[in-house]
């Protein structure tokens, strides 16, 4: 087929991929963590919809946390006679929807208006979900002369994706001739391609101190006022010491964020007398994730020491960065042609703050590519995708899959 045609092709199947979509995010798919009921539903109606598929294999992992309750992922591929799978990872988990006063639809029903479709998870990653299947709709299982075209729909990437892409990889689902798309971060127009992320450290600080009256502060220890010193001392320290800058990176600095803070005191006149709090930490790749762990461990014995508090610190969680994609690999070029067909523009390289999975593999010394187009409104109240940029991310998949895979150029 001419590249205009299956172009085309893709464009016919702009109704098809709204309804796909708003029934996907019709059906939750929340971790047990924060109240779901992982993706075991949500797979099953993807499922159904993997019809043309040479294979289908399904992963339901029981969290370990929660036994009853599965983690569900997908692996569905057309085969190529000639080594390597062309990878589109997605993720079919979600985060929870917040505060719903201040949402215009309800989070958890896909709801199609003015060429955007919103809901829960329609950015975050169901435009990644919907555009690769849509894309591999061109792709005629028997006809494939190059590499196998797989998708991954996998659960657990809003967590830790220990029960999701990590356990996959655990489980040798991919090899060293496999390459990787991850359409979990985008720009707009398209315009850049992550090669490249920083490493990621979730810290959570326990304050414990002594609670009293509100009248009579000096009886107690206010937790809530030592984490704010100790705020403002990390806000310090870590930007002084982990301060380098890297302009191939967006942003080019390493950031540290206070996030998370759990309640406190249910009335006004109590001091607090433990405050717990988290950040958010993710450095460039030149330094080491330990030296930032010891930089917390030593800023925090010295407010200890001063206040009389106790500070005890919890690592949540914690990405190492792989090694950079390769920028002069096949898949990059023809990523990258794809990109300049359909958009009109050549895509720039660049590195961002993470963490997607595709650091799994270049932890393991495979190249990822991260790109998808548009972004903005993931995590966020009103959350939508703009059908336009995810029939865009369709035809660039589409291209990819039929120079790789079905033309094996």
């Amino acid at each position: 087929m001419e590249e205009q045609g299956l172009l085309a092709e893709v464009e016919g199947f702009r109704n098809d991929a709204i309804e796909l979509m708003c029934g996907m995010i019709s059906v939750p798919s929340l971790a047990p963590s924060v109240g779901g009921q992982g993706e075991s539903a949500r797979a099953d109606y993807l499922q159904s919809h993997l019809t043309d598929f040479d294979e289908v294999r399904r992963f339901d992992l029981s969290d370990p946390d929660f036994p009853g309750i599965k983690r569900s992922s997908l692996l569905a591929k057309k085969h190529g006679p000639r080594p390597g799978t062309v990878w589109v990872i997605a993720h079919i988990d979600t985060v929870p929807a917040g505060d719903l006063n201040v949402w215009q639809t309800n989070p958890f029903k896909g709801v199609y208006k003015d060429g955007k479709i919103y809901g829960r998870g329609t950015e975050d990653n169901g435009q990644s979900v919907i555009s690769s299947i849509t894309a591999a709709r061109t792709v005629r299982k028997g006809t494939l002369k190059g590499m196998s075209m797989g998708l991954a729909l996998v659960a657990d990437e809003e967590q830790a994706s220990e029960e999701g892409i990590v356990a996959l990889i655990k489980q040798g689902c991919f090899d060293q001739h496999d390459v990787f798309l991850v359409p979990d971060w985008g720009s707009p127009a398209g315009s850049l391609i992550e090669i490249d992320e920083k490493s990621l450290i979730w810290l959570q600080f326990d304050v414990i101190g002594k609670t009293a009256h509100g009248s009579t502060p000096e009886k107690g220890l206010n937790a809530l006022t030592v984490a704010a010193q100790l705020i403002g001392e990390l806000k310090v320290a870590f930007p002084r010491e982990f301060g380098q800058e890297d302009p191939g990176f967006r942003s080019p600095r390493s950031t540290f964020e206070p996030t998370k803070a759990d309640a406190t005191v249910p009335n006004v006149n109590s001091l607090p007398g433990k405050f717990t709090f988290a950040m958010d930490i993710r450095v460039l790749p030149s330094y080491k994730v330990d030296d930032v762990r010891r930089t917390a461990e030593r800023v925090s014995a010295a407010v200890a020491a001063v206040t009389g508090a106790k500070i005890v610190i919890t690592e949540l969680q914690r990405h190492v960065a792989g090694r950079r994609s390769a920028t002069d690999t096949p898949v990059y070029r023809t990523l990258s042609d794809a990109v300049t067909t359909v958009t009109g523009h050549r895509p720039e390289a660049v590195g961002v703050g993470g963490a997607t999975c595709a650091n799994f593999f270049r932890a393991k010394g495979l190249d990822a590519y991260v790109w998808q187009c548009g972004g903005g409104t993931l995590h966020a109240p009103n959350e939508h995708v703009v059908v336009d940029n995810l029939i865009t991310d369709a035809k660039v998949f589409a291209l990819v899959f039929d120079r790789l895979c079905v033309k094996g150029v």
